[in-house]
């Protein structure tokens, strides 16, 4: 069964697109091994990068802002082809990189709220909200789906689509494009999850199992 179910695991959108830049990604990877340089520096770099994106952000620069983030976006590859390329790849380290993600993403989020609310345009501020709730959700879907044994690599906006819906649209200053687009496909991506971790605890028995015993009188439930 547990053969049955890796077989049937997807590729996410960013393994997938690690393997068709590998080309690109391998050579870059030695040339800063040359240099010396850590793998989890390359994720600092680009949390880092991602900060100094939000901050221009804040302040309405929305095109240097989305220059930054666009080009902190490949040290997110280069993290972890170095880390195989040096066989060291580690969980610490897998750990790192997806809570560096995480905070890039809700920086680059914090300096759009800043800046609107500067402006009083509560709508754009909504709509933040739920981008950051959509994204949030996103990540603690798959996280907790995988704990319990549940593929959940799936939905129409995971963390490389929303870079690449979000880059592009601050560099062309279109940042309520993106954010539109986010707060609605990123809690879209959510519910998917949802519903398939539903299909597989029923495919897999594991309502039945979710059950809580009938309660005996001198067994009191916690209250």
């Amino acid at each position: 069964m547990q053969a049955e179910d890796a077989a049937k695991k997807r590729m996410t959108p960013t393994e997938w697109m690690r393997q068709r830049m590998k080309g690109i990604l391998d050579p870059a990877a030695d040339f800063f091994i040359r240099l010396g340089v850590h793998p989890n520096t390359m994720t600092l770099i680009g949390l880092g990068g991602n900060i100094v994106g939000a901050l221009f952000l804040a302040f309405g620069f929305m095109a240097v802002g989305g220059l930054f983030i666009l080009i902190s976006g490949p040290f997110d590859g280069l993290d972890g082809t170095m880390a195989r390329r040096l066989n060291q790849p580690s969980k610490f380290g897998a750990f790192v990189d997806s809570v560096t993600d995480r905070w890039s993403e809700m920086f680059i989020l914090m300096g759009l709220l800043f800046y609107y609310l500067g402006e009083g345009n509560v709508l754009a501020c909504m709509l933040v909200f739920l981008a950051t709730m959509g994204s949030v959700m996103v990540s603690y879907t798959k996280a907790r789906a995988e704990t319990l044994g549940f593929d959940c690599n799936v939905g129409v906006l995971t963390r490389m689509e929303r870079y690449l819906v979000m880059a592009p649209a601050l560099i062309l200053n279109l940042p309520l494009v993106a954010l539109w687009i986010i707060a609605v496909l990123a809690n879209v991506t959510a519910l998917q999850r949802i519903f398939h971790v539903r299909a597989q605890a029923f495919q897999r028995g594991w309502f039945a199992t979710l059950k809580r015993p009938t309660e005996s009188p001198d067994q009191p439930g916690e209250k």
